[in-house]
């Protein structure tokens, strides 16, 4: 049956539906060149659901039939080719029936910058192509600050920078797949998002004083993962990641308890002046990007003020020692250094009279 107006899909099937990205490429399949100026509501949900891939996020899938499972999983790809096809699409270009099946590789996952899911030698990535609105080296930004993350001693996704037809490719190895005997076996998880009972159009509303509540009622190890937590929130101020969003967290759903996942999608933002917030309300109504925010919050994760000050220097120190040496595994230019420098990570603001 039709949804009904004004009511939205539940969340953990949302949480598996494609975003802004895969959107885009199923317009492109669907109008070609037309497709252009089309919005993305013109298509309903279902279709999204049903013309995407399989290889999606986390342990769901979508199928028309009620009793037999057909996966739509395409060969697997060269970065080449998929390169290729996510500059079409943004382009508003058709796509040849070759690059067409190369990109629905991509169709199923959530963001809105241009990536596909490839397999190389045994492990499943998610690759990340740069855009071409794109005014500085987003890609190795982000590998830069997922590296910096673990430094820190952050879980976070393992990464992988890498070159194809010229252009910078960020890898980042799934975690929601686990390689068994018989093939791959999937792994159930939940945006904090859902967790935290919100929609799309209520996610300015989710903080991580209620995900830290949620966390010490029903996950694993609570406080330790509390004060992965709050590393993760203070390392997200010091890097310029603003876009830390209620769906850029995630846990994984055994059927009964719930486990923080690695960190993902930790991308610096550009930013003209110094005061920032965060996507996410850290504690009350204060959101502002700044160290001396997230401890006033330490108690929410269990943490003594001495605790916390202790994860805020660990991860201080972690990115100033570290600089240099992560920004040339990522060959980043004399230009791009500087500008992230004290701009994005450790930006004055961020730190004030800590």
């Amino acid at each position: 049956m039709p949804l009904l107006g004004d009511l939205n899909i539940p969340n953990c099937i949302r949480d598996a539906a494609p975003d802004a990205w895969g959107r885009r490429v199923i317009i492109n399949w669907q109008f070609g060149k037309k497709g252009g100026d089309t919005d993305t509501a013109d298509l309903g949900e279902l279709t999204y659901l049903l013309e995407s891939g399989s290889g999606r996020i986390g342990a769901l899938d979508f199928q028309r039939s009620p009793t037999e499972y057909v996966s739509r999983a395409a060969e697997n790809a060269t970065l080449e080719e998929l390169l290729e096809s996510a500059d079409r699409v943004e382009k508003g270009v058709p796509l040849t029936p070759e690059l067409d099946h190369a990109l629905f590789h991509g169709s199923s996952i959530g963001g809105a910058r241009p990536k596909a899911l490839i397999e190389d030698h045994g492990t499943k990535y998610i690759a990340k192509f740069s855009s071409s609105s794109d005014s500085y080296s987003v890609v190795k930004a982000e590998y830069v600050a997922m590296r910096l993350a673990e430094t820190a001693g952050l879980s976070v996704a393992p990464v992988r920078l890498v070159q194809a037809a010229g252009k910078d490719v960020l890898l980042i190895e799934r975690f929601d797949r686990i390689r068994v005997a018989s093939g791959w076996e999937r792994k159930s998880m939940v945006s904090a998002l859902t967790l935290l009972g919100l929609s799309e159009m209520q996610a300015r509303y989710a903080s991580y004083e209620d995900f830290a509540q949620s966390i010490r009622a029903r996950f694993t190890n609570p406080k330790k993962t509390l004060h992965e937590l709050y590393g993760r929130l203070v390392f997200n101020v010091l890097c310029g990641n603003t876009d830390d969003h209620a769906r850029n967290h995630a846990a994984f759903w055994d059927g009964r308890q719930l486990t923080l996942t690695p960190a993902y999608d930790i991308c610096p933002q550009n930013r003209s002046g110094n005061e920032a917030t965060q996507a996410m309300l850290i504690v009350g109504n204060n959101r502002y990007s700044q160290l001396k925010t997230c401890q006033e919050a330490a108690y929410l994760f269990l943490l003594s003020t001495d605790e916390a000050t202790g994860i805020v220097d660990r991860v201080i120190m972690a990115i100033r020692d570290n600089w240099d040496r992560v920004c040339g595994e990522a060959r980043l230019t004399p230009v791009d250094k500087n500008l992230m420098w004290q701009r994005q990570f450790l930006n004055p603001y961020s730190i004030g009279r800590y």
